[in-house]
């Protein structure tokens, strides 16, 4: 009996995917739900499980072909006897001339391949394709080889490598669907957005010491650790409450005003920036926002993001400072028609009641859509950001 596999349904905002690696090739055994293929789309990238076990009978399309939500992709002969997996060398081998076993000789090192460095995903691919990370040049944080440089390696080879006499070696990589859908998503907020950025700098003295006398206490009640962004985000979502024209968004010649909050948090992975979503961030208590950002992150590291978690959103949050930034201008991420900029903390002089202090400083961006947000909203609701973090007793108390 043939069992059919088909593309998982894609959400209205995705209309295709791409063929990324196959993970069985016809004739191998298949367990059920075991992974057959990755799919990678605009935003995520879709593992395809089996729906039985059996034995992979066809692949309907190759790696780097482009389909289409519920297209059929492979067919498996469902029950069929399990091929048998290939078998070490018969004892016989070794008897073989000398020549041979020098020739089989460099397929061991494959055994003892160091994948410890991977994600799971990158790691399944060195795996079944043999690849040595150590041969890879990574693109990720600090070098990190990502599942990606695994699969363009595979794709292309090592391509150039540096050689005596000073040469200048380059690559050419294919840029991923999800990278260029950032660079549409960018192009799109260009052009169709009159965006401007206000700026203003937040004291974070307050917000250091209440971590320090509340941080232990807090991680001891929680499990979670009480970070900068979930002030942040309770500071967005009440002044997002005040100033709800800066919530909005724009659709054709209407505005359209959301009763909620749902804050994108901003992510940087291997494979680009992906903005999750808090959902009715209003209602979330602080330990619910670390909660939430700590799973994301989690889920973004291993390549777990599923659409649904990336879907929607009517406010973007984005952390500059984790890198170093000092000041930037972010950019909106439509349909939303603002995003706040958080950056790196710095110890400056400023004056406070008279006398010049040292205080840890930050400067903070407001992006935001001039078409329905005037300069002067886009200004108070950053000095409501600035009041709340530099009173953050007044978020507990709801002021």
């Amino acid at each position: 009996m043939s069992t059919e596999v088909k593309v998982p349904v894609l959400p209205e905002s995705v209309s295709d995917a791409t063929i990324a690696t196959w993970h069985k090739q016809p004739g191998d055994a298949v367990a059920r739900d075991e992974n057959i293929v990755d799919l990678e789309t605009d935003k995520v990238v879709l593992e395809v499980p089996s729906p039985v076990d059996g034995i992979i009978k066809e692949l309907k399309f190759a790696e780097g072909d482009t389909v289409e939500s519920q297209q059929l992709i492979a067919i498996i002969e469902e029950g069929a006897a399990p091929a048998k997996p290939a078998e070490a060398p018969k004892p016989e081998a070794k008897t073989e001339a000398p020549k041979a076993a020098a020739a089989a000789a460099p397929a061991a090192p494959a055994k003892s391949v160091d994948t410890s460095g991977l994600s799971p995903a990158g790691r399944r691919v060195a795996t079944e394709h043999g690849i040595d990370p150590a041969n890879v040049a990574g693109s990720g944080r600090h070098g990190q080889v990502t599942k990606e440089d695994l699969v363009n390696y595979m794709r292309n080879g090592p391509g150039d490598r540096p050689l005596p006499g000073g040469a200048r070696p380059e690559e050419r990589v294919p840029m991923t669907r999800i990278r260029k859908r950032i660079a549409e998503r960018l192009m799109q907020s260009k052009d169709s957005i009159a965006m401007l950025t206000s700026f203003n700098e937040v004291n974070l003295a307050k917000v250091k010491q209440m971590r320090k006398e509340m941080g232990e206490a807090f991680e001891k009640q929680h499990g979670v650790r009480l970070g900068f962004m979930s002030f942040f985000v309770k500071a967005a979502a009440e002044a997002l409450r005040r100033h709800p024209i800066v919530n909005a968004s724009v659709d054709g010649d209407d505005v359209i005003y959301h009763g909620y909050s749902d804050i994108s948090i901003a992510v940087s992975t291997d494979r680009g920036l992906v903005t999750p979503v808090l959902r009715n961030a209003e209602s979330m208590s602080f330990a619910d926002v670390e909660g939430g950002i700590r799973d994301y992150a989690e889920k973004a590291r291993k390549g777990g993001l599923s659409l649904d978690d990336l879907q929607g959103g009517t406010f973007t949050i984005t952390n500059g400072g984790t890198f170093g930034s000092l000041m930037s201008t972010p950019i909106v991420n439509p349909p939303q028609s603002a995003i706040l900029g958080m950056h790196t903390i710095k110890d400056r002089p400023v004056a406070e009641n008279g006398q010049i202090v040292v205080a840890p400083m930050m400067y903070i961006a407001l992006s935001y859509d001039h078409r329905i947000i005037d300069g002067k909203d886009a200004v108070l609701f950053l000095v409501d950001i600035k009041d709340q973090l530099e009173n953050p007793h007044r978020m507990l108390l709801g002021l």
